[in-house]
């Protein structure tokens, strides 16, 4: 049986684009600083070119999970590629305020337990018990998303 859609966090083509664009040039820079104008001892020369392949290859795994939607069902958090993100009872609470480490437009899900490490970047990761949402999302639709999970939380524990 198809679990009832509460809400649903898409990433436009837009943010998808300028947020893959700014790792895939911060990554380019990196590498071809270390090759026009090579520091002076060869370990920074490494550590620029190390660091701008890394970000590089970050930013072919950001294009790859940013196809992903963040889906809110009764049964909990899922992504549009099936994987199970949080069920609402591993739910422990929801934390979106202004001081919370949090990602850009996002909010973070606190579990009751540990969960296997996940990371998808730029739409959500799970470490420990913290399950953050955001990155390229919109706000206009992460909001929503943390808000009925909140009520839903808050009527869960009145009974």
């Amino acid at each position: 049986m198809a679990q009832q859609e509460l809400a649903r966090i898409t990433v436009s083509g837009g943010r998808r684009v300028i947020g893959v664009g700014a790792m895939m040039l911060l990554g380019s820079m990196m590498v071809y600083l270390a090759i026009a104008a090579p520091p002076a001892h060869i370990f920074w020369t490494g550590f620029l070119i190390g660091f701008g392949v890394l970000a590089i290859w970050v930013s072919q795994v950001m294009w790859r999970a940013t196809q992903r939607d963040v889906i809110l069902t009764e049964e909990g958090l899922v992504d549009s590629a099936g994987e199970v993100m949080a069920t609402m009872d591993q739910i422990e609470r929801v934390e979106r305020g202004a001081f919370t480490a949090k990602p850009s437009n996002g909010f973070v899900v606190i579990l009751k337990e540990k969960a296997p490490r996940a990371w998808y970047p730029g739409i959500w990761w799970r470490m420990g018990r913290r399950l953050a949402v955001g990155g390229v999302t919109a706000g206009s639709q992460t909001r929503p998303v943390a808000d009925i999970l909140s009520f839903k939380l808050t009527d869960r524990d009145k009974t």
